[in-house]
């Protein structure tokens, strides 16, 4: 501790504003560093790592946690180059919660070799539970019973738990769901994703001996993207500094995007709360926007109540002003996109600068298309896709079972696959008889017992136990070395070598899964199979942009997160898909979070920033009207080029009525809770809470016809109706 010399530290705090210096300086207590897009927050971060290992700990003392691989990476690499010494954690949470679950899998009752399930995979074990309770998959469909679990997980509710708290039939269904899906788990050694978190947060809660190990082994914590905690993380993050106290959060409330999947901005917005001593630094200058791009953005995020107040401020140039393009039909505005990055392919441009974002991927389909067609090159942020393919599965199932013997759902992929003549009755005899031995399917076909049981395949199914014993030897070599064994003698080299593979194809794609293993070998020569299969299991969408590849990027908002680019284009700005409506949440919270998920969106483009939305979109075969985003409405007119429409007709061509957002009703003053007032879409409704901020007025409505829907007043279209002219 305090090894560097002066110099050494004046080089970690160089170039840093008045704000970032005292976050980094910051060494002992809670701090909250509020950073707005763009504010320099990884540099900040990194530098402040390296700071307390050059001046009041050990680097091995230091915890560094954030969301993404890719982020991780990057944040690791940064640390590494100022020389902070050997020994410092940095890590995803899920990384963090496998490791430390694989280190103490007896204190947390989990297998070692337990295998991480994805969501492909999760569901179709969550199909088998709801067999099990005789319930139809019609009407208690996986994906929806998966949701409802994934978000009992993140608020820490085990499904013994689950069940105690249900209150309703709906509730004590899923219940029995939850029940039979975590037998089925324990059964084949597994865990999903959110067992990663809840698991850790629970062994830490009542593991007092290990807490204190963790504790004093990680003096220094910090949080990054504390604003996309969940209550198992939210907790961990409490566990890991409830002594020391030395838990620095870094984020932002109006970038926190991921309230669907659990995510509780409250953690960010308590937490002087949380530490009543707690030093607060904001980082409010933007070193990436232009000032136009910034003003049109901290706008539209001025309409959120749930926030806290930030002034956002750059010294970078005006830049040209933020576009707002309206086009006919949804192929003319992916023409015109497509035909815009053909003249700047022509002109030399670097197109690797370049990304279009959209809120659901089903929107990608349309611009593919228009750039094959234009001969623009791209790649799409689906690096989760990769995993999920066929032939990749069919590999890393092989490879999961020789790690995990227990994993049947891994085992009964591969056991026909390339087609051997076990069928799916054979299969289910298999099944029947491991279970009626008190046997694991895996041990019964390479015991070399009598199988004559199975009938006419029980030959076939000898054969594959005799292949198993000869693949099983890999588990000690390196992933690739080891993946190109199994590909070879299991028949999959030869059953994915279709003639398509010069263009690329199944064959060229596990040549790929090769590649990668490799790379992670050179990263990680210590690492084992069982960690490469980890590691596979923890890639996001994020993790598969590559810079400087010359191609446009196509990618959801939600990837967008913590990427910048030159110039972005956001399509698709629509009621109803920006922001998306989800009728069974709070309505006011839903339509609060996708306003920060358009604010995330246009704060990623560095010079231009140009948002689209088609009257016409193709929807299940057929053409709908649809209806203008209102948050172009809460766009400021200066900052905007409009372009096949504008801010004062494009709204009444849409609804049909007259502009009413130049300002707040002149009848004001008469509108309170109770009102009763008119939408010219959603008919009669009555106001059930208003709120006059400094900015914006913002209502919620309750309408007859059902329904309840949150706006700010100045854009929302609202008429006062008088009670007695009502029929």
């Amino acid at each position: 501790m305090g090894r560097s010399t002066d110099a050494g530290l004046d080089e970690l705090l160089t170039d840093l504003s008045e704000p970032q210096r005292e976050a980094v300086t910051h060494t002992d207590g809670p701090l909250l560093i509020l950073a707005g897009p763009g504010s320099g927050k990884t540099r900040v971060v990194t530098r402040r790592a390296a700071y307390l290992a050059a001046t009041v700990t050990e680097p091995w003392h230091i915890l560094a946690v954030t969301f993404t691989n890719k982020a991780a990476r990057e944040m690791q690499e940064r640390i590494a180059a100022l020389s902070p010494g050997e020994g410092m954690t940095v890590s995803t949470f899920h990384a963090l919660g496998a490791r430390l679950l694989r280190i103490h899998h007896d204190r947390a009752g989990v297998p070692p070799n337990f295998t991480i399930f994805d969501t492909d995979d999760r569901r179709k074990v969550i199909k088998q539970a709801i067999e099990q309770c005789d319930l139809s998959t019609t009407n208690w469909q996986p994906a929806v019973v998966e949701r409802e679990i994934s978000l009992a997980k993140s608020t820490m509710l085990t499904a013994e738990a689950y069940a105690i708290e249900e209150t309703d039939w709906r509730q004590r269904t899923i219940a029995r769901i939850y029940e039979a899906y975590e037998a089925l788990m324990t059964n084949m050694a597994g865990l999903d994703f959110d067992d990663l978190l809840m698991r850790v947060a629970l062994l830490l809660g009542r593991d007092s001996e290990l807490r204190d190990r963790l504790e004093d082994r990680y003096r220094y914590v910090l949080i990054d993207e504390y604003q996309d905690t969940n209550a198992a993380q939210y907790r961990i993050a409490q566990l890991l500094t409830q002594q020391r106290r030395n838990l620095c959060a870094t984020g932002d409330p109006d970038q926190s995007i991921y309230g669907w999947r659990g995510a509780d901005i409250g953690n960010i917005l308590r937490f002087e709360g949380d530490f009543e001593d707690a030093r607060v630094v904001r980082l409010e200058q933007n070193y990436r926007s232009t000032k136009r791009i910034l003003s049109a953005a901290d706008a539209l995020i001025a309409g959120n109540m749930q926030r806290k107040e930030k002034t956002l401020w750059t010294d970078n140039a005006d830049g040209p002003a933020v576009r707002a393009v309206e086009y006919d039909t949804a192929d003319e505005e992916a023409h015109s996109i497509a035909a815009e990055f053909a003249v700047l392919s022509r002109q030399g441009a670097n197109l690797s600068d370049t990304a279009v974002f959209y809120r659901v991927n089903s929107l990608s389909r349309v611009v593919e298309e228009a750039l094959i067609r234009s001969g623009v090159a791209y790649q799409i942020a689906r690096g989760v896709e990769f995993y999920r393919r066929k032939e990749i599965k069919d590999v890393l199932a092989y490879l999961r079972v020789m790690v995990n013997p227990a994993d049947a759902l891994s085992l009964l992929r591969v056991i026909n696959t390339p087609p051997r003549g076990i069928g799916a009755t054979t299969v289910k005899r298999l099944v029947a008889v491991a279970e009626a031995a008190g046997r694991s399917v895996l041990d019964l076909i390479t015991s070399g017992d009598d199988l004559s049981a199975l009938g006419r395949s029980a030959a076939k199914v000898g054969e594959f136990g005799e292949l198993w014993g000869k693949l099983a030897d890999v588990l000690d070599w390196p992933a690739a070395k080891a993946i190109e064994h199994v590909v070879s003698h299991s028949g999959l080299r030869a059953f994915y070598k279709p003639v398509t593979d010069a263009e690329g194809g199944p064959g060229r794609n596990i040549d790929e899964l090769i590649s990668a293993a490799a790379d992670f070998h050179k990263q990680q020569p210590d690492a084992t199979i069982r960690d490469w299969l980890e590691h596979t299991a923890l890639v996001s969408d994020v993790d598969a942009v590559e810079s400087d590849t010359g191609s446009v990027t196509l990618m959801t908002l939600h990837a967008a997160k913590g990427l910048e680019f030159d110039n972005v284009y956001m399509i698709g700005l629509e009621d109803g898909l920006l922001p998306m409506r989800r009728f069974d949440e709070d309505e006011s919270e839903d339509t609060e979070e996708e306003r920060r998920l358009c604010f995330v969106g246009m704060t990623r483009a560095k010079r231009r920033l140009t948002l689209s939305r088609a009257r016409y979109r193709t929807s299940r075969g057929s053409a709908a009207r649809t209806v203008r985003s209102p948050f172009l409405d809460e766009l400021p007119r200066g900052e905007i080029e409009w372009v096949g429409g504008d801010d004062r007709t494009s709204r009444r061509d849409d609804v049909g009525m007259a502009d009413t957002s130049k300002g707040l009703p002149p009848d004001i003053e008469q509108w309170e809770v109770g009102t009763l007032v008119r939408h010219p879409t959603h008919g009669l409704g009555r106001i059930m809470s208003m709120h006059r901020g400094a900015k914006r007025t913002h209502v919620d409505v309750e309408f007859q016809e059902g329904g309840r829907r949150s706006w700010v007043l100045e854009f929302a279209n609202l008429v006062r109706v008088a009670f007695d002219e009502v029929d």
